[in-house]
């Protein structure tokens, strides 16, 4: 399928007409390839080269998902634009290296985002795919996190002590980091050429979804770390100011927290939701609640043990009939076989319409 019609598909997805989406992996990838990873990290043309060769294999692959690629160069994107050091250990993605004072990250009101290193390689890399003119690939995001993460990982664990102790310093920081995120995001969508309100978003896959009408992604890893009333008074609100240029949010965090997930499906801006660590859940619970909120679930979920494909598909198609959840799966059985992949398609289109 062409890309204007898989745009189309998508479209025609949010608009809630036809089946459920699914991407159909080309093989058991692992997600973050570290194989001379620090080469790759500062060299624009070795990391478009390394993920043109992911994305290519979807190309005329059967699945749902559209051919993306992004300047893979983890979470420290945003932090290294700040000016945060990181460090590239052998077989691992960036760590965060020393942490800001309070006065640093004030001081951020005034740094020259496009001109940043950081932000210079993921430029770059946008600019090699551009002079390709690709019909069939397209670009998202870095790894922009979310406002409370970025405040974390420049803060440190000193972050939980001073929402405490200096609440008014701690909102503050929150606020000049949802300015620094917006600012870098309407950078990035410049570069790709992508209005404001929407965005493709591989979320750290090869395979992306066409969102039209949300242009951010958020990353709430470290909000699980928090109760439900910081939850309320540090998380959400920031969320909420920083999706607001952009129409709409897909929000994505790691482990479990059932009161933080119920939190951000009733947030109206959010569009899409991913866990993960969607087995730590109860599956139909977790898309009951999508239903409920009319919220879209994407991404994995949990197979049971010795599951072969097509009964996990049915059973799954089963939950999403029954609840009546919108979902793009990423599936965690599939065969490895292309005429099957065709036949997992058709037969998740034939049961989620």
């Amino acid at each position: 399928m062409e890309l204007n019609a898989k745009k189309q598909l998508h479209f025609t997805f949010w608009s809630g007409n036809g089946p459920s989406l699914i991407f159909i992996p080309s093989a058991d990838l692992i997600q973050y390839d570290v194989d001379d990873y620090e080469s790759r990290f500062s060299d624009p043309a070795k990391m478009y080269e390394s993920e043109i060769k992911r994305a290519s294999a979807i190309i005329d692959w059967p699945t749902d998902g559209i051919p993306t690629i992004r300047p893979n160069l983890g979470t420290i994107f945003i932090p290294a634009i700040a000016g945060q050091d990181y460090m590239i250990r052998d077989g691992q993605m960036p760590w965060p290296g020393s942490h800001f004072t309070v006065d640093q990250i004030r001081s951020l009101k005034n740094i020259d985002i496009e001109n940043a290193q950081m932000m210079r390689l993921a430029l770059e890399f946008y600019s090699i795919h551009r002079s390709i003119k690709s019909k069939e690939i397209e670009c998202y995001h870095p790894d922009t996190q979310g406002v409370y993460d970025i405040l974390h990982l420049l803060r440190g664990d000193e972050l939980f002590y001073e929402m405490i102790t200096e609440v008014d310093q701690t909102k503050e920081l929150l606020g000049i980091i949802t300015d620094l995120y917006v600012e870098v995001t309407k950078v990035l969508k410049a570069k790709i050429g992508e209005p404001a309100n929407e965005m493709i978003h591989g979320h750290g896959t090869q395979q992306g979804l066409f969102f039209p009408q949300a242009g951010t992604r958020l990353s709430e890893d470290t909000d699980t770390l928090l109760s439900p009333a910081m939850i309320d008074e540090f998380a959400i609100p920031y969320m909420e100011q920083a999706s607001k240029p952009f129409g709409g949010a897909f929000v994505h965090y790691c482990g479990k927290h059932e009161y933080l997930y119920e939190k951000i499906l009733d947030c109206d801006f959010v569009r899409a939701i991913d866990l993960g660590n969607p087995e730590m859940y109860n599956t139909e619970w977790l898309l009951q609640k999508c239903a409920e909120t009319d919220t879209v679930f994407y991404g994995k979920l949990a197979a049971q043990e010795n599951e072969i494909w097509q009964d996990y598909i049915i059973r799954i198609s089963k939950i999403i009939k029954k609840t009546g959840a919108r979902c793009v799966l990423r599936p965690t059985v599939f065969p490895e076989i292309q005429d099957q992949c065709h036949e997992m398609l058709e037969m998740w289109h034939e049961l989620t319409v």
